[in-house]
């Protein structure tokens, strides 16, 4: 077991059974991890040069680039994008002085559209929490109970527990481990579908004396259960 993921993963279990409002495990530590990939880019590892050379081959998605621009190192970004279009300016060019057919950057453009060094990162790092959370349930014997009080985990973070689980566990394991994950979704999504009725009805003049009960964020709620709550910017509020 990655000892290195489970102190991050038993924080993140305990705070979300303690609090249920914090959502996902998964999700908050996807943030953590995503907010700290993005101080290290722009922060300690920024002139490191086998992490420029990284940046420059791979760049950065449009989520990333937007998450850095509103945080306050702004020349930290200047001077990655400084090293980055330099690279792109010699691999950009195509047959010189008698001109090219336009493949090679067509291919260098496509392969950069198709990576960004935080995703990359953020996805190595997050695979093994995923997998530690497994190792966790089936080796510690306080996992279970921490796991059996979350308020729900987010259909794709909940689609790659059940993968590892499938990989690492053994059949009567794995029976156990489900049944304990379809209890609380299960709870969930009922509930869900209850607080998204209820909001729906409140749109209804008749019901328009009636209280919200829990309806006013069910729509918000859905959104995270349905796609994750991730890309969180602590540092633009």
């Amino acid at each position: 077991m990655e000892q290195i993921y489970t102190i991050p993963v038993n924080e993140a279990f305990e705070k979300s059974a303690a609090d249920k409002s914090c959502g996902c495990p998964f999700c908050t530590l996807y943030n953590k991890l995503e907010g700290d990939e993005l101080d290290l880019i722009l922060g300690a590892s920024m002139m490191e040069p086998d992490v420029r050379i990284k940046t420059n081959e791979r760049g950065f998605c449009r989520t990333h680039y937007d998450m850095m621009f509103v945080r306050k190192n702004r020349l930290g970004m200047a001077l990655t994008l400084e090293s980055h279009l330099d690279d792109l300016t010699r691999e950009l060019k195509d047959g010189g002085l008698s001109g090219g057919t336009g493949k090679k950057p067509m291919a260098r453009i496509e392969k950069l559209e198709g990576s960004c060094y935080v995703c990359e990162r953020i996805e190595f790092n997050f695979r093994h929490m995923v997998e530690t959370a497994i190792l966790l349930w089936q080796n510690d014997e306080n996992f279970p109970e921490k796991l059996k009080s979350q308020p729900y985990f987010c259909l794709p973070h909940y689609r790659m527990m059940l993968k590892y689980a499938q990989q690492r566990l053994n059949k009567k394991e794995l029976k156990a481990f489900v049944a304990d994950c379809e209890e609380i979704q299960n709870k969930y999504i009922e509930e869900l579908k209850g607080d998204v009725s209820w909001f729906c009805k409140k749109f209804d003049y008749r019901y328009d004396a009636e209280p919200w009960y829990n309806s006013k964020d069910a729509v918000e709620r859905s959104m995270k259960f349905l796609r994750s709550d991730i890309h969180k910017d602590e540092k633009r509020k």
